[in-house]
């Protein structure tokens, strides 16, 4: 007789406080109140649960799949976010939205903060293995990935956690070697850096992929008598509870070192080409990636999704070590793994394709009518659970706070070194070059990337807004990618600071000349059991669907990464805006650099004053109060009348106004070429020159335009406040205030701070 390799687990008649003892001492990550309505569950189907359904039932009840604290806000504020160009949102692993007629992108972006932060490397690296496969397992060709990446202050070197300088290095490389091994660039992206980061490193990953709209596959199967497949990596002990380990606050490095995944793009190279041909023979009914939860997760949500049931036999799957028990197998996050749906007639073709490209493979089920899922170990039933109470998760309306945010922001002397406070700002960890991160990054390889994450003559390259991909289609449309946070702005009002996310990618998108299309958000905040963090969300996600809304964008997709806290200190509030943009096919992408002598400088757009979220006040010490809204109206009309520009060829150069301000906006542009300006900001509007310099609120973009265009660049643009304020030339940036120079840079040391800002990091 076969020994019983599962144990029931006696919930049945036990206190609160001993079923919160024993959620803690499994690793269930549960609070008393969700062990008791397990307790009710099963008291109604008169047992215990054996340890496969209590470990299955904390995977699908974690925070990190059910989304229980921010599900009902999510829906209340972004269920009605959607276009007519978009085919899939919201419901599969990943969105999909159309190009044309015949081709779309498929988007998506997660955090992989809490495993990040104990090991950076695999953290890192198998985020990145994760959210190509959830592209992946749309039927979609991976095609390029972007990363947002928030780190504490760069000298920070705790007790009980790594240091600034080693999780930088860490999780870098950890993008660096998967990105690079399995072929996919990394074209695009952010970096920052901030104490409230010191404990809680944030790796947001995101990948776009491309796919004929007809050829989409879905994350569900609706047919009894379907074989389910896992294909790839093989199943071991790494990354057993890893859902409920991001499920809770991080204590030191302490977590459980087994619910960090072990990444291999060896693996997963062959796989993508393996999955991409049978998707092109139409072999593959659905499809999931085994990401956070493992079989437990995406078994129960592929069947539950297309209303029907499965019968699942674990000891046909295949382990990487001897002697795991049948909860282990269940939960694990094991990396390089997909989950498919495959008619039976259609194995041996299958069987084929894997063969040929070396993917291991096991059939370990079959889909069945019902509504619940059955699971073996040999002759042994381990678990027996109604899919709807399984898949569900549950809704939190959790207690929050409103903040009165009316506080004003000081006011500091003028300075008396205009060019010493530009220097500063240039060589500031969240303005100075990437060059040290970025470069390590492949982002020309499968050759589409036609403008990467830098700009300008080769070796004096200065930073681009965003990346734009030539797809190859006959439409001859590009994507234009940007992904990035305010976390100052948000922390300062989570409302409005949302909304400047959003409008800097929007203004990201349209300074390389394409028009917004599609928002996928990750919103990374601390305990949801702090109502103020509670609070900072709510009004977080309202106000990026208020932005949406204001922009006609569509959010596809999106991710929620909570318990980013240590103790009773909290991140700052970092949702992540990853925008996709399209660029007509008669458009070159537009540059950010001053390319030749002899341009007007233009400043477009209202400037507001106030310096509130400014680095240029985070560097003084003087903490900053309410922020103030920008203008929906006039930057509506610049991404409406921008095409027609880059069309008729009438932009030579743009760059919006975020990071240090209008001061470094202009420094930048310098970096692409060597060429200088002499520029006079006295027309750009009222106020002292610290506030035209260095404020960072607004709707603010620099264009440069050849004088022979001006007339007809001044007629696009008339429904938009414009300042010319000088021509380009010289090697030199030279600002004048009312005709007095305030200013004046040598290129050569805009370039050496900006180049030298991240060595002490690097």
């Amino acid at each position: 007789m076969q020994k019983s390799l599962s144990k029931s687990i006696k919930i049945n008649g036990k206190s609160a406080d001993s079923l919160l003892k024993l959620s803690e001492n499994m690793g269930l990550s549960l609070s008393s109140d969700e062990m008791m309505l397990l307790q009710k569950y099963f008291t109604a189907e008169n047992r215990d649960p054996t340890d496969v359904e209590l470990n299955a039932m904390a995977q699908a009840w974690s925070e990190h799949c059910c989304y229980k604290s921010s599900k009902y806000y999510l829906k209340k504020y972004f269920r009605d976010l959607s276009r007519d160009y978009v085919f899939l949102a919201m419901e599969d692993d990943a969105a999909v939205v159309r190009i044309d007629d015949e081709y779309s992108y498929v988007v998506k972006m997660e955090s992989h903060n809490h495993p990040s932060a104990i090991e950076p490397y695999g953290g890192a690296a198998t985020g990145v293995g994760g959210i190509i496969r959830d592209v992946l397992c749309m039927g979609a060709q991976p095609i390029a990935l972007v990363d947002s990446l928030f780190f504490g202050e760069p000298d920070y070197s705790g007790k009980k956690e790594l240091s600034t300088r080693a999780l930088v290095s860490g999780i870098v490389g950890g993008i660096r070697d998967y990105g690079n091994r399995v072929g996919i660039p990394t074209v695009s992206g952010s970096v920052f850096f901030d104490s409230s980061y010191n404990h809680n490193p944030l790796v947001n990953a995101g990948c776009i992929g491309l796919i004929k709209t007809d050829s989409v596959v879905r994350s569900r199967i609706d047919k009894p008598g379907y074989s389910l497949v896992i294909a790839g990596g093989r199943t071991g002990r790494d990354g057993i509870h890893g859902v409920n380990f991001a499920s809770r606050k991080i204590s030191g490095r302490k977590g459980d070192a087994r619910s960090v995944q072990l990444g291999n793009p060896i693996v997963e190279e062959p796989l993508i080409h393996a999955i991409l041909e049978m998707v092109e023979m139409h072999i593959i009914e659905g499809m999931k990636d085994l990401g956070g939860g493992g079989m437990s997760s995406a078994i129960g949500e592929l069947v539950h999704s297309g209303g029907v049931g499965a019968v699942i036999h674990l000891e046909k799957v295949l382990l990487k070590e001897e002697g795991m028990l049948p909860w282990e197998i269940w939960v694990s996050e094991s990396q390089e793994r997909m989950l498919l749906a495959i008619k039976p007639s259609l194995i041996p073709a299958m069987r084929e394709i894997f063969e040929k490209w070396g993917i291991e493979y096991s059939v370990v089920g079959e889909t069945v009518d019902g509504n619940r899922i059955r699971i073996y170990y040999g002759e042994e039933k381990v678990l027996d659970l109604d899919l709807d109470f399984m898949t569900s998760g549950l809704e939190y309306q959790r207690d929050h706070n409103s903040e009165i945010r009316v506080k004003s922001t000081d006011i500091p002397a003028e300075p008396s070194d205009f060019t010493g406070v530009i220097l500063d700002l240039l060589s500031d960890p969240n303005i100075c070059s990437r060059e040290a991160i970025v470069r390590q990054y492949d982002h020309t390889v499968r050759g589409n990337t036609i403008k990467g994450p830098f700009n300008g003559r080769i070796n004096i390259e200065g930073p681009a807004d965003s990346s734009v991909l030539d797809l190859g289609i006959p439409s001859g449309k590009k994507i234009v990618v940007t992904s990035g946070s305010r976390p100052d702005l948000v922390a300062a009002d989570p409302f409005i600071g949302s909304q400047y996310c959003v409008a800097e990618a929007a203004m990201n998108i349209m300074a390389s000349g394409g028009v917004p299309h599609s928002v996928v958000d990750c919103l990374n905040f601390g305990s949801p059991t702090d109502p103020s963090v509670m609070d900072d969300l709510i009004e977080s996600i309202r106000g990026i669907s208020h932005a949406c809304r204001m922009f006609s964008i569509p959010v596809v997709s999106g991710n929620v990464s909570l318990y980013n806290s240590y103790g009773i200190n909290h991140i700052k509030p970092t949702p992540v805006i990853m925008m996709v943009g399209l660029l007509d096919s008669r458009s070159e992408p537009a540059r950010q650099y001053f390319h030749r002598s002899g341009l007007a400088v233009y400043v477009c757009g209202k400037m507001i004053t106030n310096l509130a979220g400014s680095t240029y006040l985070k560097k003084k010490g003087i903490e900053s109060g309410k922020i103030d809204q920008f203008d929906y109206s006039e930057l509506n009309e610049m991404i409406r009348v921008i095409p027609s520009a880059g069309m008729e060829g009438i932009i030579e150069g743009m760059h919006d106004v975020s990071d240090g301000g209008l001061a470094v906006t202009l420094s930048e542009m310098t970096l692409g070429s060597g060429i200088g300006a002499d520029l006079e900001i006295g027309s750009t509007g009222f106020g002292f020159p610290s506030q035209k310099l260095f404020s960072e609120l607004g709707n603010r973009v620099v264009v440069t335009v050849s004088p022979e265009n001006e007339d007809r660049f001044r007629k696009l643009f008339s429904g938009v406040r414009l300042a010319r304020i000088g021509m380009t030339g010289g090697e030199s940036l030279i600002i004048r205030n009312n005709g007095v120079i305030i200013a004046n840079v040598p290129i050569s040391e805009i370039r050496e701070k900006y180049s030298q800002g991240l060595s002490r990091i690097i």
